[in-house]
């Protein structure tokens, strides 16, 4: 089959940001999803051949079982090809893995035997909801905490080497009192570990019981074989947590968990993007200026926050997907309909939008630099947010009405520094403290904002 050309693909994913997700497509893609079936229908395999109560299995042979976990290792796109082309005659998904494995082995003296043990008292759940475990343990550990702590690392390092520069606050789009650069980074920074530690955190469990989660088939065929602890043994041998009650499908409700944390987390650095944008169009910060790059088509000056844009879209689509994922999958009518099987398959969809989210975000923040310049007029023009610390000075040495008399100085009228200072210049205060006051400036008055900007 000829490659599809980028210009023709209906999703930007396979088309313009094809490159961005390729650490995805092993994971998410058709294949992928493949892949992981088989490696499941062979541990399963194993695992029968294994477990004593069932006599007409022998364990498998140091070759034999080297040439099933090869099947499942060296899995390629061709041996994928094959699947399907046999799903185009079962019309079955699952059941063309369970031919392919057998025709794989049917020249085996010793597996040969042993083919009907493939898929043995399986429904497709039980591969599919173990395969989507895989598919999602893998995407975290492998892509999404990787592409997580590169950017947190960098607003860390971003956080520490600002921790010290002063800068304007603005609480409901008004001055307010200072802080740092950094301080307002190592928040963001405090946000995603904890986002981090809960994504870790998240347990991906996995069903194996049959038909509609009883072991019927199971029981009729080995009665004996003790199969709540053979399967409980099997889908932790994967990595999974086992779940034991299910209907026909594992209930989805840990990939709502962790589409739940995704979306969060993608929220969370919505939530940056918007503010750094805010930041470059007060001046605060300057982006370096790429080569050849264009800002707009008519206008040659601009030098557009378009990664910060880039990113705020493409985490904006992920977390509109990860919140269907999240309150669609864990509902299913009855013991089982198939709404979840198409949704299932677009996961990797929310996941590519995150990733290019991701790096989107790591570009712009590449390019950013302080405006320090910037950063420091807009404080010196903004004597009034000294109101805070003058009024609470105030109060601790009993003045009479510190926060009217500050309400009036300042509340919508034009402070400067000589106001201010004429005004603390005519407290009662002791001498100290007056002092003290009178040597503050809005780019002084950061409280602790250089220690926390640090800590992080």
């Amino acid at each position: 089959m000829p490659a599809l050309d980028p210009l023709l693909a209906l999703s930007p994913l396979d088309g313009r940001y094809a490159g961005k997700v390729e650490a995805l497509r092993p994971v998410f893609s058709e294949f992928g999803l493949v892949h992981a079936r088989v490696r499941v229908e062979i541990e399963w395999l194993l695992a029968l051949a294994n477990e004593p109560g069932i006599p007409e299995l022998a364990p498998f042979g140091d070759a034999a079982t080297a040439r099933l976990r090869a099947l499942a290792r060296d899995f390629s796109p061709a041996d994928a090809a094959r699947v399907k082309e046999i799903e185009r005659t079962t019309n079955h998904d699952v059941k063309a893995v369970e031919y392919f494995i057998k025709e794989r082995l049917a020249d085996d003296a010793e597996l040969g035997p042993a083919l009907e043990f493939v898929h043995f008292a399986c429904t497709s759940e039980d591969i599919n909801n173990l395969s989507y475990g895989l598919m999602l343990d893998a995407a975290r550990r492998d892509v999404m905490l990787p592409a997580l702590d590169g950017v947190t690392a960098t607003l860390r390092g971003m956080a520490h080497e600002l921790a010290a520069l002063p800068m304007l606050s603005r609480t409901h789009g008004q001055t307010a009192s200072p802080t740092t650069v950094g301080k307002e980074l190592a928040n963001v920074v405090a946000r995603l570990e904890r986002q981090r530690a809960q994504l870790v955190a998240v347990s991906l469990t996995g069903k194996a019981n049959g038909a509609v989660g009883n072991y019927n088939a199971h029981v009729a065929a080995y009665p004996d074989v003790d199969w709540p602890a053979f399967s409980r043994r099997f889908v932790e041998s994967l990595g999974l947590d086992f779940n034991p009650y299910t209907t026909q499908i594992e209930p989805h409700d840990c990939v709502a968990e962790i589409a739940d944390v995704h979306k969060r987390i993608a929220t969370i650095l919505i939530d940056l993007c918007r503010d750094v944008w805010g930041y470059i169009s007060l001046g605060y910060f300057k982006q370096a200026v790429k080569a050849g790059e264009v800002g707009s088509s008519t206008m040659p000056h601009k030098v557009n926050p378009i990664d910060f844009e880039n990113a705020e879209g493409n985490f904006g689509i992920a977390v509109a997907l990860f919140e269907h994922f999240a309150t669609k999958l864990p509902v299913s009518r009855w013991q089982r309909d198939l709404t979840d099987s198409t949704v299932l398959r677009a996961v990797g969809t929310a996941f590519g939008h995150a990733l290019i989210g991701f790096d989107a975000l790591g570009r712009g923040l590449g390019k950013l630099s302080a405006n320090p310049e910037r950063l420091a007029a807009d404080l010196d023009a903004a004597w009034e947010v000294l109101a805070e610390a003058v009024q609470t000075v105030m109060r601790r040495h009993g003045l009479p009405n510190p926060y009217e008399q500050l309400k009036a100085l300042t509340r919508g009228q034009g402070i400067n520094a000589a106001s201010m200072r004429e005004f603390i210049a005519g407290l009662d205060l002791p001498e100290a403290e007056r002092a003290r006051l009178l040597e503050l400036t809005p780019a002084a008055y950061t409280g602790l904002a250089e220690a926390q900007a640090r800590a992080v």
